[in-house]
């Protein structure tokens, strides 16, 4: 339904989306989550041209919004938008605000709009409501309003950003529980969310942004249970994390051990977590990792969620387990951790992953 191909938007030497591809189909509920910052907004704001991509295409049922001479009203009104801050118009009742677009745009007439917009406020719980003004509503209610609003243009799409950012925590779930039953007739919905209980129940598909890309896309399950990527891994899990690139020559094995027990220190593992996790760190990477790479990229955590600590190299090569060429060293590092593994990941780097119990 929605295809985006090499999508790169940028503010003034800022780089906010960065060759953003993807494929949303019909009936699908897509959320979008991760840090904020990383162009969760933008590309929402870009699928119905609210904010113009530097480059890339924009597919909507086959049609390039970007294309010269591209109707882009016409897709505009099949694709609803819900803002974080409502936008309703203060000066118009509830009910003028949802039949005002309908009347406009779709040429319906005013007593058709009328009955139809009531439908849609008893869907979501407002129909008592018609003849307020915002201003006489709560934060949540307005909301509540803003997705009738968009659901009285008939859409076959609805993109919701961040709908319950800007609400008090009392009346978050009031306006997640309107979208869920949305979310069962099949409408097909893009949210950007920091609601990661709501995002993992009520999505078909989840995409992960970071640093302007969708780094990581799957299922709920395979999200949220089962990350693979490891920035996903430390958002999700809520990892104290720490990144940096080594090279061999540079290995100084005194200054491994010093970042391993700094993060050991920071979380208080017992003096025996600390002297387990140093040792095993500093002979994976000394006897295990550098004997077969010059280069790694190099993670090491402590997850919140899951009382974990532990650290993974990935490097570029050929596809040989290291730890079969060193087996003593490899039993030493297996009896002292969790578990050591090594695989290859899904964009063909090699990855070895130690974990150790908290």
């Amino acid at each position: 339904m929605i295809e985006i191909r090499h999508l790169k938007k940028s503010f003034g030497d800022t780089a906010v989306l960065k060759d953003v591809n993807a494929v949303i189909r019909k009936g699908e509920v897509v959320s979008i989550i991760g840090p904020s910052g990383t162009g969760k907004s933008t590309l929402l704001r870009c699928l119905n041209l609210l904010e113009r991509p530097d480059e890339g295409e924009i597919l909507v049922n086959g049609v390039s919004l970007l294309a010269p001479g591209a109707d882009v009203a016409a897709v505009r009104r099949k694709m609803g938008m819900v803002f974080q801050h409502f936008n309703l118009f203060p000066h118009l009742t509830v009910l003028e605000n949802i039949t005002e677009a309908p009347r406009r745009l779709l040429k319906i007439s005013e007593p058709e709009a009328r009955k139809k917009a009531m439908e849609l406020l008893k869907a979501v719980g407002l129909e008592n409501k018609a003849l307020a003004l915002p201003a006489e509503l709560s934060g949540g209610q307005q909301q509540r309003v803003a997705i009738a609003r968009a659901m009285a243009m008939e859409p076959e799409t609805i993109l919701f950003d961040e709908p319950t950012s800007a609400l008090d925590p009392t009346m978050v779930d009031e306006v997640l529980s309107v979208i869920s039953g949305l979310a069962k007739t099949g409408m097909t919905m893009v949210i950007v969310t920091h609601e990661m209980r709501f995002a993992r129940n009520v999505s078909s598909r989840i995409f992960f942004m970071e640093e302007g890309r969708i780094y990581e896309e799957g299922t709920p399950q395979e999200i949220f249970d089962f990350p693979k990527r490891p920035k996903t891994v430390a958002f999700i899990k809520r990892v104290d994390m720490e990144y940096f690139a080594l090279a061999r020559e540079d290995f100084d094995e005194i200054h491994i051990r010093a970042r391993a027990r700094a993060l050991a220190d920071r979380h208080h593992l017992s003096k025996e977590q600390r002297e387990k996790f140093r040792s095993v760190f500093v002979s994976t990477l000394r006897d295990v990792v550098f004997p077969v790479t010059e280069k790694i990229d190099l993670y090491m955590g402590v997850s919140q969620t899951d009382e974990m600590i532990g650290f993974a190299a990935l490097w570029d090569g050929d596809v040989a387990d290291p730890f079969a060429r060193v087996p003593e060293t490899a039993e030493y590092i297996r009896a002292n951790c969790r578990s050591a593994s090594f695989s290859q990941t899904e964009d063909g780097r090699l990855e070895i992953k130690v974990l150790f119990d908290r």
